[in-house]
């Protein structure tokens, strides 16, 4: 094994990554050594690149300030080939040449919430490709075997953004709860997160699904991972076009994108008692009329990610065939900056996996 590891990081917020050369890890305790095969390129990392998320009426939220350090390898949705385990690196299947799946939401292992496997809403998350070197690197060591996912026997490219884009909607769709027949869901956004949140969802036995965006590619791609019905929201009278495609009965929202119009959109179609759910993070601020929310018996509420235990509980999903494969597209692991131009200009429909066997 080399003695360094090629690592394209953020070196300063708002430019581009840098390729670098670090010493490679030897792993100690518990930590596991992975050689990157696969690492998907998801819209937060533009935010992490950036520096900042948009709060809207209440400024920017400065990850530097929220303690996170420079330089980084970003990229959280990661699969990779076991190299080398610490000498209590102990569990059943977890080992060197077998290819895994990286839970990457990481929490400080002393809450209540990482007691419970509920990783992602520990408030001191350690994730991956944010507060610890990701996936974009030709190697990662990861603290512990438990966040490996076998995933023997999947594509490659199409199992890595479940980590991430296909966790958040699963579940985002779980805390949406079942409709019931008649009853319409809209996803809102179909980029990969929607894309994903509409195969998931079909999988999961939703069977009135409307796929929302200004894109007519998007919508394409919506319609063939599953979409009923499509809508192009740039068109005047959008909400009033959802509704009347939901047979005024749209009783969830999943919100991929997450901006001020999407939220009004979203909200305002819904019928009495129905549920918007946020997961996107592109930013601004939410606002709505208040006595809306006790006269139409309102849900609104966030989600963020998902747990370890849910992840199994999808690619189990996944196994049965049920889910239809995101649209994909492969580049080199040395093209991790320009992916994210990409991703950031709107010119990637479904998602972008780096190739850690093709590093060039």
């Amino acid at each position: 094994m080399s003695d360094t590891y090629t690592s394209y990081d953020l070196v300063e917020f708002g430019k581009p990554l840098q390729a670098r050369q670090r010493p490679m890890p030897k792993p100690q305790g518990t930590e596991v050594l992975l050689r990157i095969r696969r690492s998907g390129v998801c819209h937060s990392d533009i935010h992490i690149q950036d520096g900042y998320f948009d709060l809207g009426s209440m400024g920017k939220m400065s990850l530097a300030q929220r303690g996170l350090k420079l330089p980084v390898a970003m990229g959280h949705e990661m699969l990779g080939e076991v190299v080398a385990l610490g000498p209590d690196a102990k569990a059943d299947g977890v080992t060197p040449g077998k290819t895994m799946l990286i839970f990457p939401w990481v929490g400080c292992g002393k809450c209540e919430a990482c007691n419970e496997d509920r990783e992602n809403d520990c408030i001191n998350m350690q994730s991956y490709g944010v507060a610890q070197d990701g996936g974009y690197a030709s190697h990662v060591l990861i603290r512990h075997p438990k966040f490996l996912v076998d995933v023997e026997g999947l594509d490659l490219d199409a199992v890595t953004p479940y980590a991430c884009s296909g966790l958040t909607v699963f579940n985002a769709l779980g805390k949406l709860g079942a409709l019931r027949d008649g009853e319409w869901l809209a996803v809102i956004g179909c980029g990969g997160l929607g894309l994903n949140a509409i195969a998931i969802a079909r999988a999961m036995g939703f069977t009135r699904i409307i796929g929302v965006d200004a894109d007519a590619n998007k919508l394409e791609a919506a319609t063939e991972m599953g979409a009923d019905k499509v809508l192009d929201a740039s068109q005047p009278d959008a909400v009033k076009n959802l509704a009347t495609l939901a047979e005024g009965r749209l009783m969830g929202v999943l919100d991929t994108v997450g901006l001020p119009a999407t939220s009004q959109l979203g909200v305002m179609a819904l019928t009495k008692t129905g549920r918007y759910l946020v997961v996107g993070l592109h930013g601004g601020d939410f606002k709505m009329p208040l006595p809306m929310l006790p006269q139409k018996a309102l849900t609104v509420r966030g989600a963020f990610v998902g747990s370890s235990p849910q992840l199994r509980e999808l690619i189990a999903l996944v196994r049965t065939g049920k889910v239809k494969p995101l649209i994909m597209e492969s580049r080199p692991l040395s093209a991790a900056s320009e992916a994210l131009d990409d991703l950031r200009a709107g010119k990637v429909t479904g998602r972008v996996v780096l190739n850690g066997d093709d590093p060039s």
